[in-house]
């Protein structure tokens, strides 16, 4: 991330998206990853039967070591033994990671974690989330994994890792529109950070499970002077014709539309 320019590459799995709030000025730079790492499980649980064999951890190694980031949010991750496990093997292998968190929300097979060089300097995990929907109480499933994270003495930032509802349909809701319930509660942490201290570095990310243009997407992106900024990877479609609304952001060509 060069905060010279807010608008940073992403490394990470597919379905994963960062969106950030930056502001201050220097040359230093590093890099900040999201990857789903699709049940990264050292053993099964009531619902999921699989745990992951040692080729796939491998693999999930060999693209970490490929991103070579200074700090990896991971959804889908396992127990703390199984980040740990992860964590070691990366180390063994030249990658480490000195700090880490992880995260248990409503859903007691599948957490969030951060893998992280920074140290982390505050902990705000948020597990106990809920929302209204058609007069029914529902959970955050994998609640919200939120730290500071300090890279030197003049520059911090805030991390909000994220995973909200699948697309898969469940009996007991329209799926979109408990993702996107979800996503409103994540903004509303976005703005109370952002009112707390407007020049706050922020950083979310992690699997939106949706694409740019929908509900849950804008939700989080906002609007105004707190609207994030969309930092997929992208580039232009050659086209240099202005746009015929000034307020449209310019056309760009993405690797997925999620």
């Amino acid at each position: 991330m060069n905060r010279n320019h807010p608008l940073f590459p992403l490394a990470g799995a597919s379905l994963g998206l960062l969106l950030i709030a930056t502001t201050g000025v220097t040359a230093e730079s590093f890099r900040v990853a999201t990857y789903n790492l699709e049940n990264y499980l050292d053993h099964t649980t009531e619902s999921r039967h699989e745990i992951k064999s040692a080729d796939a951890r491998a693999k999930i190694r060999e693209s970490i070591k490929a991103m070579n980031p200074e700090v990896i949010a991971l959804e889908e991750m396992g127990t703390v033994s199984a980040l740990l496990e992860l964590r070691d093997s990366l180390k063994k292998e030249g990658l480490d990671f000195p700090h880490w968190e992880h995260v248990t929300g409503w859903d007691t097979n599948i957490h969030l974690a951060v893998l992280s060089k920074f140290p982390i300097t505050a902990r705000r995990p948020h597990t106990n989330d809920n929302f209204l929907l058609s007069g029914r109480r529902f959970q955050v499933n994998r609640g919200f994994l939120e730290v500071d994270l300090k890279v030197n003495e003049h520059y911090s930032f805030t991390l909000l890792a994220v995973h909200l509802k699948s697309r898969r349909a469940v009996p007991e809701a329209d799926e979109s529109e408990l993702r996107l319930e979800e996503a409103k509660l994540l903004r509303g942490k976005i703005n109370a950070r952002l009112d707390a201290n407007p020049n706050a570095n922020l950083v979310v990310l992690g699997d939106f499970n949706d694409n740019k243009d929908s509900k849950s997407t804008k939700a989080l992106i906002g609007f105004g002077k707190t609207k994030l900024v969309d930092t997929r990877p992208a580039e232009r479609n050659g086209d240099n014709r202005p746009n015929p609304n000034p307020a449209w952001e310019p056309k760009h060509i993405t690797w997925t539309h999620f």
